[in-house]
């Protein structure tokens, strides 16, 4: 028996249910079958009131397969860089494809995402905060495509990466690892830790980026590499990364021999190149770094733990938040940046402290008691 109302139409299908059916935008639209008439009805109201409230959906635009859509929202993002987009490609591909890719968007449900995250979870935390992060962005474009109602990633804190306190190296090994570096490449060391420059702002630098009359860097671009190893060089991320910085003053003499021996003349020269004078490669620095490590007895140090262990000591100088956010090119509190910006005179004061960490600490003689009466 059918029933009619003002929204949709209820009928009784021959298996004994109740399918609601309504009319919108050209077309009829199924609300579903179900066991009682008052469930296929109501149904059919919920569906009235996002239809008057403009929040409708297609049922049948979420059908397409995350595999599909994802495809295509990556190759409509020519704003990733080119190690952000291979980054995305592996995890989608390792990580979401294989338990998500043949569902449609409908069909990934919150406790299905909920699942997937725990167990990724459960041996890689940081694997799973960056695989959700991802699949979460694509939800929310599907939202905004008018594909989904709502995103079905509702994880709390899933999306936070809690990353372990790195460690970091005493003064005395950052000087052993200098010495346990290849001749050609013993500054990456000391521009690492002293100067705080990640890898890509090392490996980026040219001649005319060392201005060794007025001791600073500027650091104008970053040289990577894909994950075939290809050599990729691009601009800062940020405003704030594209930065100057003060040379403490033992490091300007190391410079400067450095430069000298290894470093071509053209303004545009790379400071640093492999052996022979070809381009230095991600595993040949890797190699060295590698050895270098070992050989110091702390395998557990990455290069870019350098760069942290400079911070923390420029913190120790008394360097406020927003110093230490220009010497590092972070960009991450706006705020303090435009209302407490480092000027160049302060940041040559804690290049300075910094310098005197370098040199070796005074030694100061105790005054021993005599051993007469008190």
């Amino acid at each position: 028996m059918a029933g009619r109302r003002h929204f949709g139409t209820v009928r009784k299908r021959s298996s004994g249910r109740w399918q609601g059916v309504y009319f919108h935008e050209g077309r009829y639209h199924s609300a579903g079958i179900f066991l009682t008439r008052a469930d296929a009805l109501a149904s059919l109201a919920s569906i009235e009131i996002d239809v008057r409230r403009g929040a409708w959906i297609d049922p049948r635009s979420g059908d397409v397969a995350l595999r599909i859509y994802g495809n295509e929202w990556l190759n409509n993002r020519p704003d990733l860089a080119v190690r952000t987009r291979e980054l995305y490609r592996f995890v989608l591909d390792k990580h979401i494809y294989p338990n998500f890719g043949d569902m449609k968007l409908t069909e990934l449900a919150p406790s299905k995402i909920r699942g997937w995250h725990a167990k990724i979870a459960g041996d890689h935390p940081a694997t799973a905060a960056k695989a959700y992060r991802l699949l979460s962005s694509i939800m929310r474009t599907a939202v905004d495509d008018g594909l989904l109602l709502t995103s079905p990633c509702k994880v709390k804190g899933a999306a936070t990466e809690r990353a372990a306190e790195r460690p970091i190296a005493t003064v005395s090994e950052i000087d052993k690892l200098t010495l346990a570096m290849p001749d050609h490449l013993k500054v990456v060391i000391p521009l690492a830790a002293w100067c705080q420059l990640r890898r890509g702002e090392i490996l980026g630098l040219r001649r005319k980026d060392v201005d060794l009359l007025h001791a600073v860097l500027s650091i104008e671009q970053s040289r990577t590499f894909a994950m075939d190893g290809t050599s990729i060089t691009k601009l800062p991320k940020t405003s704030a990364g594209r930065r100057k910085l003060a040379i403490p003053a033992p490091l300007v003499a190391v410079l400067v021999d450095h430069m000298s021996n290894f470093t071509d003349v053209a303004p545009d020269a790379l400071v640093f190149r492999g052996r022979a004078g070809k381009d230095l490669s991600r595993d040949a620095l890797q190699g060295s770094w590698e050895k270098a490590r070992i050989a110091v007895g702390r395998p557990d140090l990455r290069l870019h733990d350098l760069r942290h262990t400079g911070l923390t000591l420029a913190a120790a100088t008394g360097a406020t938040t927003a110093e230490l956010m220009h010497r590092a090119g972070h960009a991450s509190a706006p705020a303090a940046l435009r209302y407490q910006h480092a000027t160049q005179d302060r940041d040559r004061v804690l290049a300075d402290a910094l310098g005197e960490m370098i040199k070796p600490a005074p030694v100061i003689p105790i005054a021993r008691k005599s051993k007469g009466k008190k």
